[in-house]
């Protein structure tokens, strides 16, 4: 192909967006040619502010069986993910889905065996990858600038989330709804970011989760996790959506000093000498070793954002450019986010790999209980347990 022709499902908020970027010609090699929505508002705005060459169909089912494209992009609510995805990749198409990559990791599993069986290309928007702060950040630990990690501790505060967002539709915070609270719609960027800038997965996750601590809402809102690592670090993850003014402060300590990224900036305190080196030699008593305050320079501001994981998909279409952000991996920053829930849930320690049997089952004990009001269009989840 010469050119990669997309079809975007789900024209709400992040489906305008991405419509937008594609119909612009912003996008090299890439071609907007169809859009489904099941709301006839968003495919009457589709047909006045969109080419005429884009096709507008109202069922998902219509859209796969049109052949008007060879991407799919999924921007639906959460739970309709993985299913879509899987409908689209027996349908013989590549997909780029929207972030989270589902709710629940067991259908999150089952689209990535979708995805490996089809032999298509398999992306996920995880935008912040793109941000040059966070690649830095990662080649310097990936390439043992920082040495062994001990210690990770992120406090992203800054969601801040009114009343009245949450009242602004009937779905919106209930389990049946959108499955969770800020881990899976405020958080999924850091939690992905957690473990690719680290290259590393926690061991067990003990985390305390407060429903409905802030705001009039079923889900979580406020969220301190406590992780270990196989390689005996320890890690802390504290976020909500009630406080104001926020923070977004990360920090990595390891054997070579410790790294922060906060306020847009990349600190590097840097020692001379490796801690247990130091500590292995000296013989002063009270002392510790010399360490440079470096600013890591990092240019290209927040980077490419939703525009460059459309241009990194389109280019390995086009020219087997290497994915930055694959689909198989939204398994992973959702499962933390399980792991947090599930340990919550049931007030203990979550082994990982995570039971994914038994936070299914939590699951559908509070999508039983929810307080979801379906609506339709956008804010319709198409298969709210989930099952394929």
């Amino acid at each position: 192909m010469d050119k990669v022709r997309f079809a975007i499902i789900g024209i709400g908020n992040m489906g305008t967006s991405h419509a937008l970027n594609l119909s612009s010609g912003e996008i090299r090699g890439a071609e907007l040619t169809a859009v489904c929505d099941t709301n006839p508002d968003r495919l009457k705005w589709a047909k006045e502010h969109l080419p005429e060459t884009v096709q507008t169909l109202d069922t998902p089912e219509a859209l796969l069986a049109s052949g008007a494209m060879d991407t799919v992009l999924i921007a639906t609510p959460h739970y309709d993910h993985p299913t879509l995805a899987v409908q689209a990749f027996e349908s013989g198409y590549h997909v780029l889905v929207e972030k989270p990559a589902g709710v629940y990791t067991r259908a999150v599993r089952e689209m990535n065996e979708a995805a490996a069986k089809s032999g298509k290309q398999f992306g996920i928007m995880y935008n912040q990858r793109t941000n040059p702060l966070y690649a830095k950040l990662r080649d310097l630990v990936l390439s043992g600038e920082l040495g062994t990690i001990r210690r990770t501790n992120w406090i992203i505060t800054n969601w801040y989330r009114s009343q009245s967002y949450y009242d602004s539709g009937g779905w919106r915070a209930t389990w049946a709804g959108e499955g969770g609270g800020v881990l899976l719609n405020q958080d999924p960027h850091q939690l992905d970011l957690w473990q690719w800038t680290t290259g590393m997965m926690p061991k067990r996750v003990r985390a305390f989760c407060h429903f409905g601590k802030y705001r009039n809402i079923e889900v979580e809102d406020d969220v301190t996790a406590y992780v270990e690592y196989e390689n005996g670090a320890t890690g802390l993850f504290v976020t909500t959506t009630g406080e104001a003014p926020g923070t977004n402060r990360f920090e990595l300590t390891g054997d070579n000093g410790k790294i922060v990224v906060e306020d847009g900036k990349l600190t590097f305190w840097r020692l001379r000498v490796p801690e247990p080196k130091f500590n292995a030699e000296y013989t002063g008593g009270f002392g510790q070793p010399e360490c440079w305050k470096c600013e890591i320079p990092v240019s290209g501001g927040d980077g490419t954002q939703h525009k460059g994981i459309l241009q990194n998909f389109t280019n390995a279409l086009l020219h087997g450019e290497k994915l930055l952000a694959p689909g198989e991996e939204g398994i992973l920053g959702l499962t933390l986010s399980n792991a947090m829930h599930l340990s919550a849930w049931t007030d203990d320690w979550v082994e990982l790999p995570l039971d994914e049997d038994l936070f299914y089952t939590k699951l559908q004990e509070k999508i039983r209980t929810s307080s979801f009001r379906k609506e339709g269009g956008s804010g319709k989840v198409l298969d709210v347990s989930g099952t394929h």
